[in-house]
């Protein structure tokens, strides 16, 4: 026996040391395969079935190798789960001295040096950001992460944040006065005395895309780097290896022209007006495409004479204050990084105004104020081929959901990983007694017009028979909207719907209202975890294809027409799946839960590629008669009843 399986053994270090562990051969044969790829120095596959227990399964091995390790997670709150609670029980449980970092972007942490910028200007600030400027200003007196999470005053997306955080655009780096106080440089420092390092996807392809200014050390020094939640990884690395350009862009420059004129350089007007220009025909690019918010192909959009006119204006005003600020530049720090930030921005516009690129899609989008332009390469397994190629190192990729139609043979395309070891658990959960999946006979098409109709009924049935306890599942705001205006005058049950609040306060309040239910879309289909009683039942409106009208998508869809592939078969069921896989997901998180999964889309059992979603699902059981899953809802709480009558 290893040394890492006998840490999993009925007597082994973690069943002494963590009250209820059990001792589970997937989760040992996980672990083994880590402590193997540690050793070998390879890529590792795992798709590790929910209740696997996949985090103990690859922090133990790696706690053991004594090895430098970055694990990176999906979400900035899994990322803070791990480092907060799984992590030390591990540690614990091993006796390990080893030491640990939590790392974030350098957006997560406080910035002294624009915190007391815009401190002394509330003249260019409204009165709501003055107010939370304050709050920051006393929360600043006394913490000493300076992590603006840790902030529970101040909202999500409080307006005042740009003022007080940095980006990799405005950072200032070693030439910032406040350089031996920067929280961000505190962690980074930290972060590179740790043997273990807990990132998230977004920082971790952040620094392999841009290899920023001291956090690019982290990862060249580190044997063993895990990568969980995996299936995120293809489109976070695109993002990131691709460039933007936006309206949002030139706002903030010329706010920062701004406080440096009123502040250091009054006698540069003509700076300030410079900027403003450049900020107001850019807001102008805008309002040529619709008011509601879109996405859409650049690449056509270029060949209207409206917008080729905006965007040469806006070349012309970008290279206007590029030369004014060229008059300036050795004057003030902030004013020489606004210059550096304005040469970028003239040759990210150049790019993404160039037609004649090849493998990559030009796409925009628009907020209600703002338009992003993006270029984004259609394929990212080379490059990733060949990073992970030198140094050699060890690296272990991870999820409940990477497989499709039973194989790796997607993720692997998708990543350059086709030499990668892979391994494929099952979850230990039993759910054909645990669980129902219920497609319902006599569906309308999924795109037909009674079709909301007939999800308002069937959901009616469900939370009526599940007591509330229910997630109901979309694959678009619209139908999640219209389905909730009528849902509200139904039922009598508290309705949570997202977008209503935050993503944590819209969950705290499902757990704390027993009979809720929740509506949400794309950001509840993963990445929530709850338990037991709390959740019963998880409707889904119809299979997750991407919108056919993303940008993106159809690039991809192209480029794989092009190659000779079937973009059907080989892009859009393997990513659908996936996503379905983690809307099912929600439903049994423990091994005494029990409920039903009902999908209202016919195409699972008509069209021949259904099988492919249907055999990607757990194998729970099956039925089309949907008073079979309303009659299994009321035998599960009927069930409570007698269990707390009894206790």
């Amino acid at each position: 026996m290893s040394k890492t399986s006998s840490l999993f053994a009925v007597d082994g270090k973690l069943s002494e040391a963590i009250d209820g562990f059990v001792p589970r051969q997937a989760q040992t044969d996980m672990a083994v395969a880590v402590e193997n790829t540690i050793k070998n120095k390879a890529p590792l596959i795992v798709e590790a079935g929910t209740g696997t227990g996949k985090t103990f399964a690859y922090l133990a091995p790696a706690l053991l190798s004594e090895r430098k390790t970055i694990i990176s997670t999906g979400t900035k709150n899994l990322q803070e789960q791990l480092f907060h609670r799984d992590l030390p029980l591990i540690k614990e449980a091993l006796g390990s001295n080893s030491k640990t970092a939590l790392l974030k972007g350098r957006a997560n942490y406080l910035c002294l040096h624009r915190l007391r910028q815009h401190g002394g200007n509330s003249t260019l600030v409204d009165r709501q950001t003055l107010t939370e400027l304050t709050q920051v200003r006393e929360w600043a007196s006394s913490t000493k992460t300076g992590d603006m999470g840790d902030m529970r005053t101040l909202a999500e997306d409080a307006k005042v944040l740009p003022f007080v955080t940095s980006t990799a655009d405005n950072c200032l780096g070693k030439d910032c006065p406040d350089y031996e106080d920067c929280y961000m440089i505190k962690a980074r420092r930290k972060a590179l005395d740790a043997d273990v390092v807990v990132v998230n996807h977004h920082l971790f392809f952040a620094d392999m895309a841009l290899k920023d200014t001291g956090f690019g050390e982290l990862i060249p020094e580190a044997d063993l780097v895990v990568f969980d939640e995996a299936h995120q990884i293809p489109d976070i690395a695109s993002e990131y290896f691709g460039e933007t350009f936006s309206s949002r862009q030139m706002q903030d420059i010329s706010r920062d022209v701004e406080v440096v004129y009123r502040t250091v350089l009054k006698d540069a007007k003509q700076l300030q007006s410079a900027a403003e220009k450049c900020k107001m025909i850019a807001a102008d690019l805008r309002i040529l495409f619709p008011e509601n918010p879109a996405k859409g192909n650049w690449r056509q959009m270029l060949t209207r004479n409206d917008v080729q006119t905006q965007i040469s204006k806006l070349t012309d005003s970008l290279n206007v204050l590029y030369e004014v600020l060229k008059l300036h530049v050795g004057r003030d720090k902030d004013l020489d990084n606004i210059f550096e930030r304005v040469s970028e921005a003239r040759g990210k516009l150049a790019r993404l105004t160039d037609t004649t690129q090849l493998g990559v899609s030009l796409w925009y989008e628009t907020t209600l104020r703002h338009i992003v332009l993006h270029l984004t390469p259609l394929s990212i397994s080379q490059k990733f081929a060949d990073f992970i190629a030198e140094p050699k190192r060890s690296w272990v990729f991870t999820s409940a959901t990477l497989m499709v139609d039973g194989g790796f043979t997607h993720f692997q395309r998708q990543m350059g990983l086709n030499n990668a070891t892979t391994l494929s658990l099952d979850s230990p959960f039993d759910y054909p007694n645990q669980a129902m999946l219920c497609v319902p006979r006599f569906l309308p098409e999924p795109n037909a017009r009674e079709m909301r109709a007939t999800l308002l009924d069937i959901s009616i049935k469900l939370v009526k028979a599940s007591r509330g306890r229910c997630f109901l599942l979309f694959t678009s705001h619209a139908t999640l909207n219209a389905i909730a205006s009528q849902l509200v005058d139904e039922i009598d049950n508290p309705i949570l719907v997202q977008g209503s609040t935050t993503k944590r306060a819209l969950l705290e309040s499902y757990i704390e209202n027993k009979d809720a239910v929740l509506l949400g879309t794309g950001a509840f289909w993963e990445g929530v975890d709850v338990r037991g009683d709390d959740l019963t039942c998880v409707l889904i409106d119809k299979l997750p294809f991407a919108s056919p009208d993303d940008p993106l998508l159809q690039a991809r869809i192209e480029d794989c027409r092009k190659s000779g592939g079937n973009p059907f078969v080989q892009l859009q069921i393997p990513q659908a799946a996936i996503a379905l896989k983690q809307g099912a997901g929600r439903l049994i998180r423990d091994e005494t839960d029990k409920g039903v999964l009902v999908i209202c889309d016919n195409r699972l059992v008509t069209k021949d590629y259904g099988k492919i979603f249907m055999g990607s699902l757990p194998d729970m059981r099956r039925t089309r008669d949907l008073q079979k899953a309303v009659d299994f809802l009321q035998y599960i709480h009927r069930d409570k009843d007698e269990v707390e009558t009894q206790s």
